[in-house]
């Protein structure tokens, strides 16, 4: 026990690290926390047994800390860090994405979750972890240094109605089967393509691939079940992948991508009726109702496009939070990306500097005939006179592709630029683009 002890705390609480002997308490701890159903309970048992089994590619048995009333000896609070990679438009990055988070009522307001975010940052920025990124409540991870900057989720749905028929002597152009080990090739390259529509997106190994399809729990509420797509002469042509757990009246995918050669049009009123029939299936599994279909697809898919007629209700993105703890490091990681924009704006070959104010620091960043020469942090006595100005973290709205700067400007009335000119190169530089992130859970 003393070897995983991380900080003693008072009145009897202790924060540690866990080991697979903690599994049945910290289930249950995270069962009492967080479900919101008899289903969703088995989907957060089957998560935190992967999670903390360590069977899993970039997770450790020690990942979660727990703080333990040492009196009872029951776990208070929980919180654990699931370490993975991202990309940029192409640039690599390591991500830490904390989760399970929660503490029991009577514990809470004592700052045992501040208390383990700054030991999960700690072991983030040992492992090279240039942004932490967390779904969550609205609001409450601003108090850690998070800001809501990139899109997470929404979609497209649809009803019975909408679902398209076959004609009496039609066959069914394509059909489905569950992915296996050998297809996970396909999958990857398949992901791979589609996911490039995106600015940011995660990056996913064989390994992670091999843990999805074999590894997990099969009610992990996290795991997808992957399905491939086949014509009639049995070739791959697309892939699909949908959550174990039904979503209360709705089937959907949250993954679906195809392989060159193939038009969404042709194959999409496939997927519909495929989803309709699993939504079936489910709902009498899990004793819920089928009452809608949906492509819970983020932002911006060609499946929207092709089948906007089908898919009349809209749900918005929520959002995910994100940390930089260093600006720099991370802007200096996706310099190649800033300069090929700027090449390709009408600010090519620019050469200038842009003096950036955050009110209680800075940043300076300097060109030279369309190449970044210089990234570095400002103090305070250093940000006037300056290029722009915006309030803590509101920067990483235009990082992340998720506003523009004229957005901000609105939202914000202390967001300012010295003058036009710089508002566009800052769009330049900075342009509003989507993203859709299916992360290592």
């Amino acid at each position: 026990m003393a070897e995983k002890i991380i900080r003693k705390l008072d009145d009897g609480l202790i924060i540690r690290r866990t080991s697979r002997e903690d599994a049945d308490a910290l289930v249950k701890f995270n069962i009492e926390i967080h479900k919101e159903g008899e289903w969703d309970a088995k989907g957060l048992e089957d998560w935190t047994r992967d999670l903390i089994s360590g069977e899993g590619p970039t997770f450790d048995a020690g990942d979660f800390t727990i703080v333990e009333d040492t009196q009872s000896g029951e776990i208070v609070s929980s919180c654990c860090l699931i370490s993975q990679t991202w990309s940029y438009e192409g640039i690599p990055f390591k991500v830490g994405r904390p989760e399970l988070v929660g503490t029991k009522k009577e514990y809470r307001r004592r700052g045992l979750v501040r208390q383990q975010f700054e030991i999960l940052h700690q072991w983030s920025q040992a492992r090279g972890e240039l942004a932490q990124a967390i779904t969550g409540i609205p609001y409450y991870y601003r108090l850690f240094g998070y800001e809501m900057t990139l899109n997470l989720g929404g979609g497209r749905a649809g009803y019975a109605i909408h679902v398209p028929e076959l004609k009496e002597d039609e066959e069914e152009p394509f059909s489905f089967r569950q992915a296996g080990e050998e297809d996970i090739l396909f999958l990857m390259t398949t992901y791979e393509r589609g996911f490039s529509r995106n600015m940011i997106n995660a990056l996913w190994d064989e390994d992670l691939w091999h843990y999805e399809i074999s590894g997990k729990r099969q009610y992990n509420i996290n795991r997808r079940e992957m399905v491939i797509i086949e014509d009639q002469q049995g070739n791959p042509a697309g892939m699909l992948g949908i959550p174990p757990i039904k979503w209360d009246k709705n089937s959907v995918t949250t993954l679906y991508e195809l392989a060159p050669g193939y038009a969404w049009t042709e194959v999409t009123p496939s997927v519909i009726r495929f989803l309709w029939q699993t939504g079936e299936r489910l709902s009498q599994e899990q004793d819920q109702e089928q009452k809608i279909f949906g492509f819970w697809l983020g932002e911006s898919h060609p499946v929207y496009e092709v089948a906007a007629t089908k898919l009349p209700r809209v749900r918005k993105p929520y959002s995910y939070y994100m940390r930089v703890p260093d600006l720099p490091a991370f802007l200096k990681a996706i310099k190649p990306v800033l300069e090929r924009r700027l090449a390709e704006s009408a600010f090519a070959y620019h050469s200038g500097e842009l003096k950036l104010s955050f009110y209680t620091e800075g940043l300076r960043v300097l060109f030279e005939k369309g190449f970044i020469q210089t990234i570095e942090a400002l103090r305070f006595e250093d940000l006037e006179p300056n290029s722009a100005s915006f309030p803590p973290l509101v920067f990483l709205h235009l990082v992340f592709g998720h506003h523009t700067m004229a957005d901000l400007k609105d939202a914000f009335t202390d967001c300012l630029t010295q003058d036009d000119e710089t508002q566009h190169l800052l769009d330049a530089l900075f342009p509003k683009k989507p993203s859709e992130i299916w992360p290592v859970s």
